[in-house]
């Protein structure tokens, strides 16, 4: 009974509770115009009214089913026409219709066929361009749109990128203040152009005031704490509620990450309107409420979901890649290159990211546009300068002091840190979004986005470290103690002597003063609350991120431990471990680059990234140096987080949404066959088939509107099984539905004929349908004996949607992408119904 099952094979329930990762608990959503153009497929020209699907999907279970019985209706109305045949027959291979070749919503593109249909289009105008100057020029426009269109989304996505980070400081700032001179400029910003800064108080300014200066007249004394520490719960409360309320109004599928939808999409699903023109307007505003918000998450996920965004719409100028659900896949690969080029400044990061993490298919052509736009995007936001400091991001790093053969093993000691905390992370993580989608927390969304809000507002304000934003404490954690810092985490005693006195403008390692030792506390206090905070505010219905909170665990790790390694080289410089290379008066340790070692490993934890996420570290903090200490901690992070579960936080969230993923990174090692895993099995009916001659026009409609299926095998007939091709259900009804309308005299006795001659046919008898065009004739097969190892490498290196299993070229069954999930998880103790779509 299961065959290639179709996009709305869900009940309406399982479809509200669990549509996509964020859109499960919105109800009422915002329905903009037909005329989208941002929908994953184009559908231009089709006489099938589906002016139902928009920028936001409709969550109920509609679907194939209610198309089915709106054809079904039509075609009874179209039963009583006259039956004389007609002068010309319509044949789809002759005359392409519109709509057949597209694609369902939460449905798989296949692969083959794209590639294909791209082949056969790029051969025509080859052979069309030795015929014409005009053809030769159209050629060469063909050749030249992919750079264009990634010259493009460099362009739209590296000023977006700038845009997001200039209101994001400001808003950031807002919350502890207000400028007099004019309310846009941020704080460092109004400051700059004053002359009563003191060295001391570089960030005090008449220019700028606090809250409590502004209502009480004073800044000092516990009144005006209170009134800054009420004003920044309320701009805190303010920005998190104008957040998730602009989500759930306006575009649900703008909250989270991104990157796990975004690996789907990439894979070949379809997911209609979230890559959408809403989508996009909604999370570039939201993301920057939520981020001046003080929730611990971060910009630099979602940026990837805006840039892919950006592709998705610019694609729609070019018609290669608006109608090649392939090709577009490619552009999107590329955008995902942009969003972390722009996120990090680290364009090759940003490429190795979009190889390694994100892509399905990634051919090299790919690889030379994905690096062109992620220069053409790192350039944009170079020229804007959104940070006032010529860098492309918040902490670059100033130091380049060596590090000693010894230090490798607290950097490792970091790697197992980063490790535990990431295999932790995704553990209690999953945990607790799946007890958000299974309870009646789910349906509160923005109480829940609150009541996180106000508390993180409330335990963060006292603490200067988780007051301050997340990427602002990874750049304080980043720096070096200089003769010129006056931050706390410099609190050291002053050399009594000049001869303790670094080369430069550097230190040598001093013993800690108190300064130090109330900074070290108050980290110690703000690495807890990161620990916990993060957990239940990833998966919120808000933008958010995941690369700066992780990171900022590990680098208020990594200096925790390069404090006490520092320390321990000042005081016992003559153990063995020091001996040669610390001498007295010497600056041996940086804990800068612990900070820096220790924010690499919590992600690579996280996320599982290793050669990407070394080259975006150093990019991000230019110590090229420090490669080694980094890839050390890295790989380590990776080996001890790989001990308690092979997923990434991305692969996590993909599986707990039921997406049809096939990971490349996941083994299948088991024993199985392709027959223990086809439908159908011993006690479901037959396999529901359509014979190539024979079968009426009614009943194939009878068919198609008793099953739920997205394809039909074609064979010989009911008896031989002999296989000759598939037809998908959507360009069966597309096709039969434009026959009534175009050909006349076609009737619900009307033949339909899959074969390449129609058979001879009494004169009074209808005429027969033709439908041998949108005939798969090459479906790819396997037989019941094949091992399911090799079927699944099938699937995931040729993006199959599905394949049908023969024995001696007789049609046995099928299996789909669906049923080889259903199988991994069934073998794995889990539940086999999570999987969803397919």
């Amino acid at each position: 009974m299961f065959q290639f099952w179709g996009s709305r094979t869900y009940s309406g329930a399982e479809g509200m509770e669990n549509p996509g990762y964020c859109s499960g608990s919105f109800d009422g959503l915002h329905h903009p115009s037909d005329d989208d153009d941002d929908e994953m497929v184009d559908i231009a020209g089709a006489t099938l009214d589906f002016s139902s699907t928009d920028d936001v999907p409709p969550l109920s279970s509609g679907g194939f089913e209610d198309y089915s019985t709106t054809t079904g209706s039509s075609s009874s109305r179209a039963a009583g026409m006259n039956g004389t045949r007609p002068s010309n027959l319509v044949d789809p291979l002759e005359d392409p219709l519109p709509g057949v070749g597209t694609y369902e919503d939460f449905n798989t593109i296949d692969w083959v066929r794209e590639k294909s249909k791209d082949r056969d289009r790029h051969r025509e105008i080859t052979n069309k361009s030795r015929q014409s100057t005009v053809a030769l020029l159209h050629s060469i426009s063909d050749a030249f749109s992919g750079w264009l269109l990634m010259l493009l989304v460099g362009l739209m996505a590296g000023a977006l990128a700038g845009g997001i980070d200039i209101a994001a400081h400001w808003l950031n700032d807002m919350k502890g203040g207000v400028c007099l001179i004019g309310f846009w400029f941020n704080h460092e910003h109004c400051c700059w152009t004053s002359n009563e800064t003191t060295f001391q108080e570089r960030d005090r300014c008449p220019q700028w005031q606090s809250w409590a200066e502004l209502i009480t007249g004073t800044s000092e004394g516990a009144f005006a704490y209170v009134v800054n520490y009420l004003m920044y719960i309320f701009w805190a409360l303010l920005f998190a509620f104008l957040a998730v309320t602009l989500v759930r109004a306006f575009a649900p599928y703008a909250c989270g990450s991104g990157i796990p939808e975004i690996k789907t999409i990439l894979s070949g699903f379809i997911i209609r309107g979230y890559l959408g023109k809403w989508t996009l307007i909604i999370k570039t505003i939201t993301l920057v409420l939520a981020v001046s918000s003080g929730l611990s998450l971060g910009k630099e996920g979602p940026l990837v979901h805006v840039a892919c965004c950006c592709a998705n719409i610019l694609c729609h100028l070019f018609t290669k890649y608006r109608k090649n659900e392939a090709k577009r896949r490619e552009v999107l690969s590329a955008a995902a290159a942009v969003g972390v080029s722009v996120a990090f400044g680290a364009p090759i990061g940003g490429v190795l990211f979009s190889l390694e993490e994100v892509s399905y298919y990634f051919p090299l052509k790919t690889l030379w546009r994905s690096f062109f736009a992620a220069l053409v995007a790192a350039f944009t936001l170079r020229s804007i300068n959104p940070f006032g400091n010529s860098r492309l991001v918040l902490f670059y790093v100033e130091f380049h002091a060596p590090w000693h053969l010894v230090e490798l093993a607290p950097f490792i000691l970091l790697g197992i840190f980063g490790g535990l905390w990431g295999a932790l992370f995704i553990k209690a993580n999953i945990a607790w979004c799946r007890k958000r989608k299974s309870t009646i927390l789910g349906h509160y969304p923005v109480i829940e986005v609150l009541v996180v809000a106000a508390l993180t507002a409330i335990i963060a304000y006292p603490n200067s470290y988780t007051r301050m934003s997340g990427a602002e404490l990874i750049s304080e954690l980043f720096n070096d103690c200089s003769l010129l810092d006056s931050s706390q985490l410099c609190g050291y005693k002053q050399p009594t002597n000049t001869s303790e006195t670094g080369a430069g403008n550097s230190l040598a390692d001093r013993p800690a003063g108190e300064g130090l030792y109330t900074a070290l506390w108050q980290l110690a206090l703000a690495l807890v609350f990161k620990m916990m905070i993060t957990v239940i505010t990833f998966g919120m219905k808000v933008p958010s991120g995941l690369f700066i909170p992780s990171m900022a665990v590990g680098a208020i790790a990594g200096r925790l431990l390069g404090v006490g390694m520092e320390q321990l080289a000042y005081y016992h410089h003559d153990w063995f471990i020091f001996k040669g290379w610390c001498s007295p008066g010497a600056d041996c340790i940086t804990p800068g680059l612990y900070a820096m070692v220790g924010a690499a490993a919590c992600l690579g934890g996280v996320t599982r990234m290793t050669v990407s996420l070394v080259v975006i570290m150093f990019e991000l903090t230019g110590g090229l140096e420090y490669i080694v200490p980094l890839m050390a901690a890295t790989m380590t992070s990776k080996w001890v987080a790989d001990a308690f579960g092979r997923e990434g936080i991305y692969e996590a969230h993909i599986r707990l949404n039921g997406y049809p993923f096939l990971e490349a990174k996941e083994e299948f090692e088991y024993s199985s066959l392709a027959v223990d895993v086809m439908r159908p099995r011993r006690a479901d009916p037959a396999l529901a088939v359509l014979t190539q001659e024979g079968m009426t026009v009614g009943e194939v409609e009878t068919l198609v509107e008793s099953t739920h299926y997205s394809g039909f095998p074609v064979v010989v007939s009911q008896e031989s099984q002999r296989l000759v091709g598939f037809v998908l259900r959507r360009d069966l009804l597309i096709s039969i539905d434009n026959a009534r309308k175009r050909q006349e005299g076609v009737v619900s006795a009307s033949q339909v004929v899959f074969t390449e001659h129609a058979p001879t046919q009494p004169d009074d008898a209808p005429p027969p349908l033709r439908l041998r065009g949108i005939m798969d004739l090459s479906p790819f097969t396997v037989t019941d004996h094949t091992p399911m190892d090799i079927t699944v490498d099938i699937f995931r290196k040729l993006g199959l949607r599905q394949c049908l299993v023969t024995h001696n070229g007789r049609l046995l069954g099928i299996i789909t992408k669906k049923d080889i999930l259903k199988h991994m998880a069934q073998i794995a103790n889990r539940d086999p119904e999570s999987i969803l779509f397919n």
